[in-house]
């Protein structure tokens, strides 16, 4: 048995959440992610308000479940999770963005080893670097859940690139929402930190990781306008909310380097890496799911069946994630492609200069 035990933070519904997906893969037996699910703290569905919220029936069937077959123990709160006995503890905080602070100082608090952070991290630059600088002083690492950071497509995308000369890459993001002002307008109010800080916040880690790109090396931004759309739109509140259900734009860096970026809320389940010539010809393309992962999607697709279709499209890279973090926790080493919170930051700042720019364009 694994000595790394798991706090994770932020379950959310079956079947839709993130939070509760992370869970399937660790307690799924044929993964060797080399971790122990111990603790899962709920702090929406096991509050007053949670219990009879949509989803409620669905998280509390999970629970018991969880708690019969695996002896996990659930929480409403983190400051409730026991000590550390022995070994070493990782919390998996995959809350809402606005939670992600107050979550983020609480798992500091009851002796967490190291911390996994959902993307982007907190609402704002100010706000994770205020977690980076609390978490640098305990001496606790932080990993971020850019698992396009480690996907089989982005990685021979940039390699095809780096070795052929002229060659322009673009990475392509696609969910399948429907074309819907309800549908639409509900997303835009669930991530209402806005696509760049939470969709296409994967690709903008690969531009900062890859490309060179910060917000002092940007020399210009540029939209396609043809491809976009921004919509203001009201979300199940009532509120009104403005952001892109496309964008496409391209970077250019003071040094020469440029990629470019492409976001559709409603434009399938996949991902590419498309690499042209200079004249925008198609010289080749890349998927997410890769074809050599078929079988692993497939696998998740009926042990789970009726979960959101991107946790079986992503099922391979985030079992990675979660295996190298657990790996470099156990072994004291660096965990392989993995995002720290020093990019995530920098990737943060970027989303925040680069959309009122867009914004603007794009009017």
């Amino acid at each position: 048995m694994s000595n790394l035990s798991v706090v994770l933070v932020g379950c959310g519904a079956p079947l839709r959440s993130m939070g509760w997906y992370h869970a399937t893969q660790l307690l799924n037996e044929k993964n060797d992610i080399c971790a122990r699910l111990d603790f899962i703290v709920e702090p929406w569905f096991m509050s007053d308000a949670g219990k009879s919220s949509p989803g409620s029936t669905e998280f509390a069937d999970f629970q018991k479940e969880a708690e019969a077959k695996h002896g996990i123990k659930f929480f409403s709160k983190v400051e409730d999770v026991p000590p550390v006995v022995e070994g070493k503890r990782l919390a998996i905080i995959s809350a809402r963005t606005s939670d992600n602070p107050k979550l983020f100082a609480s798992c500091l608090g009851i002796g967490c080893h190291a911390i996994f952070l959902e993307k982007p991290g907190a609402p704002s630059v100010a706000e994770l670097k205020n977690m980076q600088e609390s978490a640098k002083k305990l001496n606790v690492e932080i990993f971020m859940g850019f698992n396009k950071n480690v996907s089989k497509y982005s990685e021979k995308a940039r390699q095809y690139a780096s070795a052929n000369a002229g060659t322009k890459v673009t990475f392509y993001h696609n969910n399948n929402y429907e074309d819907s002002p309800e549908s639409l307008g509900e997303c835009f109010e669930r991530n209402a930190e806005g696509m760049l800080k939470n969709m296409a916040i994967h690709e903008l880690a690969l531009a900062v990781s890859f490309y060179n790109v910060s917000v002092e090396t940007v020399a210009s931004v540029e939209a396609d306008r043809e491809y976009s759309r921004m919509q203001t739109l009201p979300g199940p509140s009532g509120k009104e909310f403005t952001d892109f259900s496309k964008l496409k734009f391209t970077i250019t860096t003071k040094s020469g380097d440029e990629v470019s970026i492409a976001a559709d809320r409603c434009g399938g389940d996949d991902s590419i890496g498309l690499v042209t010539d200079k004249a925008g010809k198609e010289l080749v393309r890349y998927t997410m799911p890769d074809p050599e992962d078929s079988a692993a999607i497939e696998d998740a697709e009926k042990r789970i069946p009726g979960a959101m279709p991107y946790f079986y499209v992503q099922d391979p890279d985030y079992f990675k994630l979660k295996q190298r973090v657990a790996q470099a926790i156990a072994t004291g080493g660096s965990a392989e492609g993995v995002a720290t919170i020093d990019v995530a930051v920098e990737t943060l700042r970027v989303a925040e200069y680069l959309t009122p720019t867009l914004m603007e364009q794009l009017k």
